[in-house]
């Protein structure tokens, strides 16, 4: 049919998609069954545990060698927590001290350079004095040797 759309394979003996096989392996594989995954089982709910108050139900204490795999656990002793806090606050303290000083060394900088920014400017001005004062003696005088000729 001419108005037909749908995909169809080649009814060629010689065609196939891969190149590597027949077309009679590619229909077979299409066709197989898909499996279907099989069903998880059932769980039967704990429900809640009922204790009494006179029973001694707390966290038990075990002590692991060394060696052992449960003793190397990442879990802290609220101690452990502490000492790492302070050691964090003495480090941010060294860090802060650090910037603080290269703060003041910047500052001292600055300073000088607004100092030694500040002579210049005044030197520059008396040099700007200097030569107006030269430039309106020498036309005074450049006047004065022209009135004399």
């Amino acid at each position: 049919m001419m108005g037909d759309l749908s995909p169809r394979k080649s009814q060629s003996p010689n065609w196939s998609d891969s190149g590597s096989g027949t077309s009679g392996d590619h229909v077979n594989i299409l066709h197989e069954p898909v499996p279907t995954r099989p069903r998880l089982p059932s769980r039967k709910s704990s429900g809640t545990m009922i204790v009494s108050r006179d029973s001694a139900i707390g966290p038990i204490e075990t002590t692991f060698a060394p060696d052992d795999v449960r003793s190397m656990s990442p879990r802290r002793t609220s101690e452990d927590i502490e000492s790492l806090g302070k050691e964090a606050r003495e480090e941010l303290q060294r860090h802060a001290k650090a910037l603080q000083d290269s703060l003041i060394v910047l500052f001292n900088r600055i300073e000088a350079v607004k100092e030694e920014h500040d002579k210049l400017d005044n030197h520059n001005k008396f040099l700007q004095k200097y030569i107006g004062d030269l430039m309106t003696t020498s036309k005074i005088t450049a006047s004065s040797s022209r009135a004399k000729k």
